[in-house]
Formats: C-alpha cells, structure tokens, sequence
C-alpha cells in the first residue's frame, strides 16, 4: 500500500490518495479466500474445499475484494496517516475509484484532523473573586445544629401535645360512615410540624392529651395523588398513645467540653466561625477557577469538527453506564425510568462535551507554547500517586496504563496550573458559568 499524494482539502480535511499495487492485492485476495474457505460449500465439493476458481466463477471474480481491501486497510494504513503526518480524530472514510486484478486498488481516504488553535491572551484573565463574609448567625446556626444533634428525647405526661413533639397515635379516616382504604394507622409516629400529613391534620392533633378521643376534619387537596379521594373531607378518629420532646441541653462551657475538644463556648465558636471562613474561601477559590476555565475556553474559537463532540458525549455516557452499573442498575433501565432513549440522553451530554473539548485543546496549546514537558520524577510520582490511590502497586499501574495518555494528562494539568497562578481575581461579581467537570482536564 503505497501512498500516492495528501491534500487538504477543507478546514480541518485530508484526503490521501492510496495505491494497491497487483501484486499485493493478488497477495491479499488470496488470504481472504483462505479466510472464508472454511465456510463455503458448493455441489459437488466437500464444505471447505470448494476451489478460490470456482467461487470467483459462480459468486463473480470481485467476491473477495471487499475483504481483502478491508484487511490491509486495518494493517497498513494506521502508518500511512502516520506518514502523512496526520493527527486524525475520526475514523477516515474509505472510496475506492478502481479495483483490478490487473492494476491494483486506487483508494480515496478522507481524514478528519485535529484542530490547530490559535490561543492569545491565556494569561492575566480577569474573572471574580468574592469571598463570603461569615455573620453571627451562620455561627449560631452550626452551634444550634451541634445542640439539636446531642438533643435528648424526653417522655411528656403532665400537659397537651404542641406542635414540635412527637406523638405516638391512632387514627381511622371516615368518609361520612364509611372507612376508606390506606386511612387507619395504630402507633403511628408523627412529628407535629413536619408535614407529613393532609394540610391541617396535624395543627388539629395538637392540644390533644394522652389517651383522649377526638376527631380530626380535614379536605384532601384537589390535586391530591388519589383522585377518588381529592377534594373530599374526611373526619379521622384519633387517640393518643405516647407524647414526647426533643430537649435541647444547654449551651455552656460543660457541654461544650463534652462536645468537642474546646473548653468553652467562646473557644468553640471562634473554631466554628474560622471552619466557616475557610469554607468560603476555598467556594470562591473554586468560583474563581471556574470563572477563569470558562473564560478560557471562550478564546477557543477556532472550527472544530463535530466529531470531537460527539466521541466526547459518548464517553461520558459510558462512564454515567458504568456508575450505573456499579449501582447495579443498567442504563437500558435507567433508560426505561426516565423515558428517554440513548439519542436523547446524549444530547444532554453534548454541551458538556464541547466545553471539554475545547478546554483540552486550549490546554494543549498552552503547554506546546509554554514548552511544558513532564520528566521522568513527574511520570514516576505521578504513577505512585495513582497506585495509593486506587491500593496497587506501582508496577501493576503501569500495566494498566497508556503512558502517552497519562503524559498528555499532565501537561494539561500543568498548562491549567500555569492559566490559573496567572489569572487576576476581581471584586466586582458577575453571571458565572458551570464550568466542565475537573475530569476535562485530562479529557480523552
């Protein structure tokens, strides 16, 4: 297979004229009908044995040209793009314009090329930096939710319910005379307030007493669940079985110390405030980064094919199945839940995906003109690191991995570390996008 010319013939488009000359295509149609011997029969032949002759003279004399073309295709033109030096991110598109035992194959290949970028002004961008300032009350708000975890669950006898207990009841829904289906419940635990019944029902349980009858009305909603009972009022008989309360303990020093490892509540909430502050720095440091990979990504203006996009998507879609699966649950039941079909679900990956793509080509720009490089101690700590975290062996990493790729990954890492120490925070806030997830630095 010999490669004739390469032309471009449109952004981003190769076409590569390629020659099989008769000898070699002789060579390959003859090692396809080795292949398909085997399963070819004929009257008069035993099955396997029917001569390459007489399948030529029956089937036609081009019967084995489509996979003899096929299989040296599959050997020898990986390294004629490579020749040509194309850096190729679709699977090229194959015409032949002549075939013959006489003279060969002529073949038209259409490849689809990576993108070259045109990157300016990646560094010193712009984006906001707001920190959140911390109130006195987001701090009581963490000490209270401190004080509602160490809560104590007392017993009431000696006085009604009231909203914010919790009561141990029985109750029978009525429609007129007649019980209704789903109404009954013995030692139901109900919170007054939560909401977990009819709207009304629960502000009537309370001022009710232990071991005292007494009725509930209420008016299912009009667009309740059930259709044949919205819109209906119905009349519960209810008693109380149990009432109880959570009791808060007190906020001082004693609970503090056996609470935490601070001795008094002033110490406790200077540490809760700076956990608060710290919180809202690292929420701005990521908007800010956020901000700035946004930014990047909308210098990419350069055309790129949609191709890119879509092996993107569809990358993400298997790593989505493969969460799935690890739910045990299949994405062809998944699917079925959501009502939606594999076309559908892919688009909803496809704003995602081009954002990843682009981001990933800015960055390999940055790091071919920033002349970034991974060394030996960066491949190799960066092996360990992986092998800790996912409990194996160095060794058994490096058998699992493509080097190239895992390179390729770090230099896009570096090249975002390189955007992100030069960008400039701002004060001034504004309309931040989602930004691709952290995965699409090191996108496929």
């Amino acid at each position: 297979m010999n490669l004739k010319s390469s032309a471009k013939t449109d952004v981003n488009m190769t076409e590569l004229v390629v020659e099989i000359d008769a000898e070699s295509f002789e060579k390959a149609v003859e090692a396809a009908y080795q292949r398909q011997k085997k399963n070819i029969s004929m009257p008069g032949f035993r099955k396997g044995k029917v001569p390459r002759k007489m399948c030529e003279r029956t089937y036609g004399e081009n019967v084995f040209y489509e996979d003899a073309v096929n299989a040296l295709l599959n050997v020898e033109l990986p390294a004629l793009i490579v020749d040509a030096e194309l850096e190729i991110v679709d699977t090229p598109k194959v015409e032949v314009t002549s075939i013959s035992k006489e003279e060969g194959v002529s073949l038209k290949v259409i490849c689809v090329t990576k993108p070259e970028i045109n990157l300016v002004d990646y560094k010193g961008i712009e984006a906001p930096k707001v920190v959140k300032e911390i109130t006195d009350e987001e701090v009581d708000q963490q000490i209270e939710a401190m004080r509602q975890r160490n809560a104590r669950v007392v017993s009431v006898d000696d006085r009604a319910a009231e909203m914010g207990d919790e009561v141990n009841f029985n109750f029978e829904g009525f429609f007129g005379d007649e019980a209704f289906e789903g109404g009954k419940g013995e030692n139901y635990q109900l919170k007054l307030g939560s909401g977990q019944f009819i709207p009304g029902f629960e502000e009537q349980v309370a001022g009710h007493n232990i071991g005292e009858d007494f009725d509930v009305t209420v008016t299912f909603p009009e667009d309740y669940q059930m259709e044949d009972y919205a819109g209906k009022e119905a009349v519960f008989k209810c008693s109380i079985n149990s009432i109880s309360r959570e009791e808060l303990p007190e906020l001082d020093d004693e609970f503090v110390k056996d609470t935490s490892e601070f001795d008094t509540v002033d110490e406790l909430k200077a540490d809760v405030r700076k956990k608060l502050e710290e919180n809202a720095e690292n929420a701005a440091d990521n908007a800010f980064e956020n901000a700035v990979i946004m930014k990047l990504i909308e210098k990419v203006e350069d055309p790129i094919p949609h191709c890119m996009f879509e092996h993107r998507a569809d990358a993400l879609m298997n790593q989505f199945a493969n969460q799935l699966k690890a739910q045990g649950v299949s994405l062809d039941l998944y699917l079925q839940y959501t009502g939606m079909d594999q076309d559908s679900l892919k688009a909803t990956y496809l704003d995602r995906a081009e954002n990843e793509v682009k981001l990933r080509l800015a960055l390999e720009k940055i790091a071919a003109l920033e002349n970034l490089e991974v060394s030996d101690e960066d491949l190799e700590a960066e092996v360990v690191r992986l092998a800790e975290e996912n409990g194996l062996t160095p060794e058994d990493v490096k058998k699992r991995i493509y080097v190239e790729e895992l390179c390729g990954d770090m230099l896009a890492t570096k090249a975002m570390d390189l955007v992100k120490e030069a960008a400039v925070p701002t004060d001034a806030p504004e309309e931040a996008e989602e930004a691709p997830a952290e995965e699409a630095v090191s996108a496929e």
